[in-house]
């Protein structure tokens, strides 16, 4: 765990830092600079996208009684490449939108679905609160009556 967090924390910024001065050397300070915010704004725009998408079927996928593993992977990992949008470099960025466009995102999605299953899942329980409005039976009341008295309140007078 402590070499993940050093490449992590160590390595990637180096590396992040030479493509930048690489590109900036190649293109320009300032063209590297309305690059880097020109991908920022792209990453954020196919993140809500994708976003908004996975929410949608998520929503039909729990209407329908289904347990919604996919789509619960997918949103983790659009999370995750906004996350990475926020990070400046163009490895992060370039990994961010792979992660953002649904192709890739699905073997990324399979890889953790295996992963997930391979170390004996996790347990999801869908709660259905019953049908909704327009469905049939969304009419049906049911009084219920106790069949306990309710306690006695103490009197206040002496």
């Amino acid at each position: 765990m402590f070499v993940v967090l050093a490449v992590v924390f160590l390595v990637v910024p180096i590396v992040e830092i030479y493509v930048m001065l690489q590109v900036a050397d190649v293109i320009g300070v300032p063209e590297t600079i309305l690059l880097l915010i020109a991908m920022s704004f792209l990453g954020a725009w196919l993140a809500k996208l994708a976003g908004l998408g996975v929410l949608n079927r998520l929503q039909r996928t729990v209407r329908a009684g289904k347990v919604p593993s996919a789509e619960l992977v997918d949103g983790a990992l659009v999370l995750f490449a906004a996350a990475l949008m926020i990070a400046p470099g163009f490895l992060s960025d370039c990994l961010a939108i792979l992660l953002l466009l649904p192709p890739s995102r699905a073997v990324v999605r399979g890889v953790v679905l295996r992963h997930i299953r391979a170390r004996g899942g996790l347990l999801f329980q869908v709660m259905n609160s019953g049908p909704s409005r327009g469905q049939p039976g969304a009419s049906d009341v049911w009084d219920v009556d106790s069949w306990e008295d309710p306690p006695e309140r103490p009197s206040l007078e002496p």
